[in-house]
């Protein structure tokens, strides 16, 4: 197994050790998902207290556009890939289609038997995907009440990761379900998960020759689909120290680089490269975990909220005293451009 080294630990009580740019306001509760839009710096965040909230990100600020509110606890967004629209679902078993930068109202366009925990748009196949705990996959054409596939899994679906035409759903019980959504309606193939422990979050490698899969044990699978491929695959351990061992929530490719972040309920985040398997950087930790993250469009931004993440369950949440935090970190290029690989022979 390779480990890639300790942790960079914060200053006690220091929330933002990395003086990152705050967002304002913060949400009154924990942030589930963030998403920018594929089109600009427009930034979604969802939150268990109901609400799905957007900032136009501008240089050195933030500026709050607009909020809707859903009937109970949000858990999952994503945006349209022509940046016009967002979708969230949540525990509300429903999923809103928000035409945002119109500023018409939301619409239900999606509904579960039990919460909506994942979605995404499919930009190729013009349809809205949407994992629940029900234990289905669903197909949605918005202009339709009723899905135009739906897909039973294994056990409720706990992430989902999309790059076409590359799926892979996350279930309970350490399924990992992997479809060609050429041909949507047939599984391509079911693996257990490479690591020990319940699946947190997944990311399809951006050339969709394979993903990584991130458990609440901290480790990380790196796993290709080519059979060929199968002596690349490893796993790491991250998001510990010493005893301690914290859930990695989140993961994201950057999207000119191709390295990859991930964010533990240790309150650190890390970029790494997983072709030369090294951490390029190590930032500071926050007291508090970090649920989710995301990259904007063009990698620039990195944003991350700060703020409990259920890991320690309803008991040990108090949201009269939990703050909420949501912040934009700019990556410099040496924290995410792979570094050149040495005594590989590719040098002249």
């Amino acid at each position: 197994m390779a480990s890639f080294g300790g942790l960079n630990t914060a200053a006690a009580g220091n929330v933002n050790p990395n003086k990152s740019l705050e967002v304002l306001p913060s949400p009154s509760d924990s942030v589930s998902s963030l998403s920018f839009s594929p089109k600009g710096n427009y930034l979604v965040a969802t939150s268990w207290d109901n609400q799905v909230r957007c900032w136009e990100i501008m240089a050195g600020s933030s500026q709050p556009k607009a909020s809707i509110s859903h009937d109970h606890p949000v858990l999952c967004s994503t945006w349209k890939d022509d940046g016009t629209t967002v979708f969230s679902g949540g525990c509300d078993k429903t999923v809103k289609m928000w035409p945002l930068m119109s500023g018409g109202q939301p619409t239900t366009v999606a509904a579960h038997d039990a919460p909506v925990k994942e979605i995404a748009w499919i930009q190729q196949m013009n349809l809205l995907v949407t994992g629940s705990w029900d234990k289905t996959l669903r197909y949605w054409d918005t202009r339709q009440a009723q899905p135009v596939h739906t897909q039973q899994l294994p056990e409720r679906c706990y992430a989902l990761t999309v790059q076409y035409p590359l799926m892979v759903v996350g279930t309970a019980d350490r399924q990992l379900q992997i479809f060609n959504l050429q041909n949507p309606q047939t599984v391509f193939k079911t693996i257990t998960s490479p690591l020990k422990y319940q699946t947190r979050c997944l990311a399809a490698f951006p050339d969709q020759q394979g993903f990584l899969v991130g458990s609440i044990e901290g480790r990380v699978g790196v796993h290709h689909l080519d059979d060929a491929q199968q002596s690349k695959n490893f796993t790491f351990k991250c998001h510990r120290e010493g005893n301690e061992i914290y859930s990695v929530n989140s993961m994201n490719f950057h999207p000119v680089h191709h390295t990859f972040a991930t964010a533990g309920s240790d309150g650190a985040f890390n970029f790494w490269d997983k072709d030369s398997k090294q951490r390029l950087k190590a930032m500071a930790r926050c007291p508090h975990p970090i649920p989710c993250s995301t990259f904007n469009h063009d990698g620039s931004i990195f944003a991350y909220a700060v703020c409990y993440d259920w890991s320690k369950g309803a008991e040990n949440h108090n949201p009269a005293t939990a703050k909420t935090y949501i912040y934009l970190h700019s990556p410099q290029e040496s924290e995410v451009k792979a570094k050149p690989r040495l005594g590989t022979g590719s040098r002249k």
